[in-house]
């Protein structure tokens, strides 16, 4: 019995188009720089101290890092202060945020998505990966939503085996 035994890929053949964020990941190191390791016993700053630990800060450290820049002291810090820093790092640094990590990396991504032309997607059949091992938040998945819902004909969340409706467009 020779049967001709082919086997057919029915989601390459079901026209979803995948779209995996973990392809707009910006590589590089991300480093958390605090504001209370330049303040006087970590939680007063004195103006003149502040401005000699800025001076003599090696800022070539961070070059080519992404600097998220907060401060973990529960210390009354001008806004100033937050500019200072970020003033000194421009040049070295790719990206300089006030906030944690978590908005570092949403910031990023915001900044990775506006490469996405939506256009693109129209009237597509588009999932949205799931699983990454690269460090995707939330906001990113909102972001591409809010991006890809005014021209795309469905949008799935998961694997292609095993998607999560998010929204249909029942006009088209």
């Amino acid at each position: 019995m020779d049967e001709d035994l082919t086997i057919e890929n029915k989601v390459a053949q079901s026209g979803l188009i995948d779209f995996d964020l973990e392809e707009y990941y910006p590589k590089g190191d991300r480093v958390l720089l605090d504001v209370a390791d330049f303040l006087f016993e970590g939680l007063i700053l004195k103006e003149k101290d502040f401005r000699d630990k800025i001076k003599s800060t090696d800022w070539t450290t961070y070059q080519d890092k992404f600097v998220a820049v907060t401060c973990t002291a529960d210390a009354i810090v001008p806004t100033w202060a937050y500019m200072l820093m970020a003033a000194s790092l421009e040049g070295n640094a790719k990206k300089v945020v006030f906030g944690n990590m978590e908005t570092l990396e949403t910031v990023l991504y915001n900044d990775a998505l506006k490469q996405v032309d939506a256009e693109d997607y129209r009237d597509q059949r588009v999932i949205i990966k799931g699983c990454s091992k690269y460090p995707v938040p939330e906001s990113a998945y909102v972001e591409l939503t809010n991006l890809l819902k005014p021209v795309a004909k469905s949008i799935m969340y998961g694997e292609a085996c095993s998607t999560v409706p998010i929204y249909k467009n029942t006009k088209k």
